[in-house]
């Protein structure tokens, strides 16, 4: 959780296990494109800095947040995929839109990991304002694809 108290890069190393022979699935959306390049960039350079092997990390681009439930389901049905991280963002706008795609999203994820019986992760932002996505991003919170990539190997760990 991203506030001014906790920073999303920043984590223990409990439940941190060997890696290197796991194989992740990540599902981008191009939606905000610019956000969730820097929320996978996160997650990639977490994921190789904790043991995992380039070669085992299989990266899947969807159009927009409410496409990670189906990408994400896609990669969870392979047997040799260990766990998928979902990468999206989604701003608020001036209509309940956001309301809808953010609770299909969170929903879909969700239910992907426990049909699979394996670690699917919520990768996804969803902030007030495009300033609040950077600072999520990469910015002054950290970046929640770092997060998302450690809860994926914790969850592996458990």
């Amino acid at each position: 959780m991203a506030t001014s108290l906790k920073n999303l890069s920043q984590h223990s190393d409990a439940n941190v296990k060997d890696i290197s022979n796991k194989r992740f699935g990540i599902v981008v959306s191009e939606w905000n494109e610019e956000v969730t390049e820097s929320l996978y960039s996160g997650a990639l350079e977490t994921l190789l800095a904790n043991g995992a092997k380039r070669e085992h990390i299989i990266r899947k681009n969807v159009p927009g947040s409410f496409e990670l439930s189906l990408g994400g389901q896609w990669l969870a049905q392979q047997e040799d995929i260990d766990a998928v991280i979902c990468l999206g963002c989604v701003i608020q706008g001036e209509t309940r839109h956001f309301d809808f795609i953010c609770d299909a999203v969170a929903n879909g994820i969700t239910q992907v990991g426990l049909k699979y019986n394996k670690p699917v992760i919520f990768g996804v932002l969803t902030p007030d304002t495009q300033q609040q996505a950077f600072d999520r991003a990469g910015g002054k919170h950290g970046n929640k694809g770092d997060e998302a990539a450690i809860t994926a190997i914790k969850m592996l760990g458990f």
